[in-house]
């Protein structure tokens, strides 16, 4: 049997001090009390014992104090500093954020009903916070987030000066930052309240559930599942990056969990390094759109559009599964090619012991399921739902009941997952304010509208070349925040439904992460398979070809995500399948034999075609695929390879 080892979840702690005495005490209050903050918020824990409900902002203030105050005594000045106690003006920091969060935590009713009036203690505190709301941004993201903030910022006051639609009102420093903080749509806005509802419950719920051995599991039901196959070590990363990644949210966390394991394995199968890192870069990036989880940003998408989440995740199924078929299409494909055998038997994890043994970990997860699609709930009492079946049925088994004295290193590994995306909601809750206030997020849309001239095909290009370019180096959860205010509303303009448009300037987003120069998920890809970083983006960038077309599929063919009536959905899914089958064959340059030039463009245009709208094209894209598969099977060649090795596209789909 495989070595199905614990995924280590703490990657980012390298980057972290590492403290004793009063100052580890106090990091590991203050990461346990952040998300029973959170549950206390989201259950409404203040109405149920003395009758009073808390502002959000409450909350919000609360929980930010924790998380900068977790943040100032772990992350260093600058990276590498690890091993040093904490600094004079770290400890600074930490008074400011605790006066500024308990501030708004204490006094928010009153403050509330004066925010109009410009009081100069509000200001004082309010900038000291933005302050370290900032420099927590630079040392956990770097500076991209922070120069952007920063931009921004200098338009909120000096706008008025700028010609034309780009001109803004004025305002004074101390009137923009009042407003800043205590703006209901600021700091202290949809964005962090979703980080501190949502996010935080089922990064709680992944914590506890990789805790208790969950993570193990989800390695051996990949390994069980596809192990024997052709390729199997990439098939693997494959599901097990895609179970991993619905769950965390995070590329470069699940490239960093789930690659030590799979690289290895498919360097020993025969697959290039090059290719096993791109496999697990492209795996791991799509468990950011793989529902029923997703992202922190799809949870925000359905507040931004007063959607139930489980209407974002069902929308999101169908392009997320295509973007994995692709991506499997193609290293099937791979192994076709290379003759490639799975891995012995006597190596993997059999189902029978595997689901013995997991059992605990499908119940709570089916309960998500039924609680977010059957009683549709919402997202973060779903989470709770789930967590509190997993601390009951883990009591049950043997090998986990012991799971309690595990409890307060969950509960600040969890703090630890909330520190990149609770800093940069409320950073990115900044740039929002300055772009509501000012009018800014209008003029761009109208900007992008009239360079796209009424051509949706143009303003979708644009929209996708602003998304990726924005997203480098930068978490998807504020690209999506900024793009879902600047572009999107272009696109809703020109017609398109408006989860449709917010999905895509989201899809390309996550993407970022495999685009270069800047392409996180590969940098930790090719560092584990130990490959040159650009040969793997290129290669990463084939295997995710289908996620780059697919987001323009639904933009013509909204019947693709279940908009429009059955038949013309089903006849769409189906013109998607081929599609992205089609692609994978061209992308990969083989079926059954190595293909000419001329076969490889003809497979890309039938691909092409599928996704245009209107029965002529499906009709074109269909003819000229099975003329392309009839010419493939019954072409021979002394390059052919056997009868027993050659494949079908039914086996590219199905065999696993």
């Amino acid at each position: 049997m495989l070595d199905a080892k614990e995924v280590n979840l703490e990657e980012e702690s390298s980057r972290f001090r590492k403290l004793t005495g009063f100052s580890r005490k106090l990091q590991l209050a203050m990461g346990i009390l952040t998300p029973l903050t959170g549950v206390a918020f989201i259950l409404n824990v203040p109405y149920y014992i003395n009758g009073v409900s808390l502002h959000p902002q409450q909350f919000l203030g609360l929980m930010l104090s924790f998380v900068l105050t977790y943040i100032y005594l772990a992350a260093p000045f600058k990276k590498g500093h690890t091993n040093q106690s904490v600094p004079w003006f770290d400890w600074l920091f930490i008074g400011i954020s605790v006066c500024g969060g308990l501030y708004v935590a204490f006094f928010y009713d009153q403050l509330l009903m004066s925010i109009g009036v410009v009081d100069p203690v509000t200001v004082a505190i309010g900038s000291s916070l933005i302050l370290a709301i900032l420099e927590a941004t630079r040392r956990l993201t770097g500076w991209p987030l922070l120069i952007i903030i920063a931009v921004f910022a200098l338009y909120g006051r000096y706008g008025y000066l700028l010609p034309g639609f780009l001109a803004a009102r004025e305002i004074t420093w101390p009137r923009l930052i009042n407003q800043l903080y205590l703006g209901s749509e600021f700091v202290f806005g949809t964005a962090l309240q979703i980080a501190g509802m949502v996010v935080l419950a089922f990064v709680l719920f992944g914590q506890f559930l990789f805790g208790t051995g969950g993570a193990s599991f989800l390695l051996n039901v990949a390994q069980a599942g596809m192990g024997r196959y052709r390729g199997g070590p990439a098939k693997i990363a494959i599901v097990a990056s895609a179970l991993f990644g619905t769950l965390s949210g995070n590329a470069v966390g699940n490239v960093a969990a789930i690659g030590v394991v799979t690289i290895p394995l498919m360097k020993r199968t025969g697959y290039p390094a090059y290719f096993s890192g791109a496999v697990e870069a492209v795996s791991s990036t799509g468990g950011t759109i793989m529902p029923p989880v997703m992202g922190a940003a799809a949870f925000i998408m359905a507040q931004f559009l007063g959607l139930p989440y489980y209407q974002v995740a069902l929308v999101a199924a169908i392009p997320a599964v295509l973007y994995y078929l692709g991506q499997f299409i193609q290293v099937d494909l791979r192994a076709a090619k290379e003759g490639m055998k799975g891995i012995p038997k006597e190596e993997l994890p059999t189902w029978k012991n595997t689901l013995k043994t997991g059992w605990v970990y499908i119940a709570p997860v089916i309960v998500l399921i039924y609680a977010l699609f059957g009683l549709g709930l919402r997202a973060e009492l779903a989470a709770m739902y789930s967590l509190g079946s997993l601390m009951l049925v883990a009591l049950i088994s043997p090998s986990t009941r012991n799971y309690w004295k595990k409890i307060p290193k969950m509960l600040e590994d969890t703090t630890v997952g909330m520190l990149e995306i609770s800093v940069v909601c409320a950073a990115a809750g900044l740039v929002i304010g300055v772009m509501s206030y000012t009018g800014l997020g209008l003029s761009f849309s109208r900007l992008l509208t009239e360079l796209g001239g009424g051509n949706l095909l143009l303003l979708a290009f644009l929209t996708a070349i602003a998304s990726t370019i924005l997203g480098m180096g930068m978490p998807v959860t504020a690209t999506y925040l900024f793009l879902s205010v600047l572009a999107a509303p272009a696109m809703v303009k020109m017609g398109v439904e408006p989860l449709l448009a917010h999905l895509f300037v989201f899809y390309f987003g996550a993407y970022s992460f495999l685009t270069p120069p800047v392409c996180l998920a590969v940098y930790a890809a090719a560092s584990i398979a130990k490959a040159p970083m650009f040969k793997t983006a290129v290669q990463a960038l084939k295997l995710a070809s289908a996620g780059y077309i697919v987001p323009f599929i639904f933009l013509y063919k909204p019947a693709t995500v279940f908009m429009g009536q059955p038949l013309e959905v089903a006849f769409s899914i189906i013109d998607g399948l081929l599609a992205v089958f089609a692609l994978a064959v061209a992308a990969e340059n083989y079926f059954r034999r190595p293909l000419k030039v001329v076969e490889r463009i003809l497979y890309l245009v039938s691909s092409l075609a599928f996704f245009v709208p209107g029965w002529e094209s499906r009709i074109v894209a269909l003819v000229l695929l099975v003329l392309l598969l009839a010419f493939n099977y019954f072409y021979k060649t002394s390059n052919s390879i056997t009868e027993a090795d050659s494949i079908t596209p039914a086996d590219s789909v199905t065999k696993a």
